[in-house]
């Protein structure tokens, strides 16, 4: 009896060791949360992986704009080296030219010197003028006053920008234009008419900058109004040029009779019997136009010109913007002027006489002057292309910052792990 009890318990005790091993119970709560820790670590891994990925190909790519602005200064400086080069090229050739061509003037004309001093010597006599201000600064100077900040967007005053061949017509078109126009600032943009003349909070003048402040620092305050022309805000003439002209003068349609042929007198268009000198006849405004056909087509328009005051009266129907005659007639805007003729002390003064000047040296002028406004140009877009790559290396910075911090950051999670 005794010992099938001892062999029953033997049997039983491992059974029972057994089945607690088996039916220890295990919380699904628990199990659940092993997982969802294991997927919380693969979704960080996985986060940080995309945020790694992302900032290197932040970085790449700045990298790659950082690249390309330098490579774009790079070529632009090339650009801008080459045009200098030809620059110089253009100014020893023109250099030659008015090297050998000084023995000549000994023996010409240079009354038309005197002509431009005459003018300038009447400028300054109007003393509170602005045209006065501004010649009398070039005479203290020693130069020209348009080298300073403020006033190195003007070009000059109308009566020193054009040239007349003959001194009576010198006469009728300035008495035309009259002493105010004649008077007036040339600017070639908007922004140097604006530094002419600054404003205080209330709207009142500020005498102690601008033109105002240039005046009164030589003892000659600025008196009255006074008028400034900008080359970019004039509507430029639309149409063709005289073909071979070195001049650049105007190709306007000509009045014609019945027959064909032009009025009796008709000598030609105010606007294309003024001279330019030839580093005004290109490319001075924003657009690359001219004196002519900006500001002195502005002036004239297609104003007709005659011989006689009788050949001007025949030719009235053919009158679109008024004429004038050589023996002083004069009919502006349909007003018929009659009377003496009012004498203006500031003309234009008289052309230098330029038939002997090849007709390659205008167009060597043209071209030097397309090449300095292609430096301008060049030299605002490096500026600009500079911009964007400070910026560029800015944002550069800042992402490696972020990407140095984010490896900081891995790298101390990786080892509390």
């Amino acid at each position: 009896m005794f010992q099938p009890n001892n062999q029953l318990s033997i049997h039983t005790k491992p059974l029972a060791i057994q089945d607690s091993t088996a039916l220890v119970p295990v919380d699904q709560n628990d199990s659940i949360a092993m997982d969802g820790t294991q997927n919380g670590a693969f979704c960080k891994a996985e986060s940080a992986v995309y945020n790694s990925k992302k900032l290197q190909d932040d970085l790449k790519m700045l990298g790659l704009k950082i690249k390309r602005h330098e490579d774009n200064i790079k070529s632009l400086k090339t650009k801008k080296n080459k045009v200098d080069d030809a620059i110089l090229d253009k100014q020893v050739s023109l250099g030659k030219y008015h090297s050998s061509s000084v023995p000549k003037t000994e023996n010409e004309d240079l009354s038309h010197i005197k002509s431009e001093e005459e003018t300038v010597e009447h400028i300054i006599k109007h003393e509170k003028s602005a045209a006065g201000i501004l010649f009398q600064l070039k005479t203290r100077l020693g130069s020209q006053p348009y080298n300073l900040p403020l006033t190195k967007d003007v070009l000059g005053i109308v009566a020193t920008l054009g040239k007349v061949d003959d001194e009576n017509l010198s006469r009728l078109l300035s008495e035309y234009l009259g002493m105010g126009k004649m008077l007036t600032v040339v600017c070639k943009t908007y922004d140097g008419v604006k530094a002419l003349e600054t404003y205080d909070k209330e709207g009142s003048i500020n005498k102690s900058s601008g033109l105002h402040g240039l005046g009164a620092s030589i003892g000659r305050p600025l008196d009255g109004r006074f008028g400034v022309i900008c080359l970019d805000t004039l509507t430029p003439y639309v149409g063709e040029f005289v073909a071979d002209d070195p001049q650049r003068r105007l190709d306007l349609l000509k009045p014609r009779l019945p027959g064909g042929e032009s009025p009796p007198g008709f000598v030609g268009f105010a606007v294309n019997l003024i001279n330019v000198d030839a580093m005004h006849l290109y490319c001075l405004t924003t657009n690359g136009h001219g004196l002519r056909e900006t500001l002195f087509y502005f002036l004239f328009s297609r104003l007709q010109v005659y011989r006689t005051r009788e050949d001007m009266l025949r030719a009235l129907p053919f009158l679109s913007d008024g004429a004038l005659s050589l023996d002083g007639g004069m009919i502006r805007s349909g007003i018929f002027q009659l009377g003496y003729r009012e004498d203006v002390d500031v003309k234009f003064p008289k052309s230098s006489g330029t038939s002997n000047i090849p007709m390659d040296y205008y167009e060597t002028e043209n071209q030097l002057k397309e090449m300095k406004w292609e430096v301008e140009r060049l030299l605002e877009d490096i500026q600009r292309e500079q911009a964007l790559l400070d910026h560029a290396k800015f944002n550069f910075g800042i992402k490696k910052q972020e990407f140095v911090k984010f490896l900081a950051d891995s790298s101390r999670y990786a080892t509390q792990r």
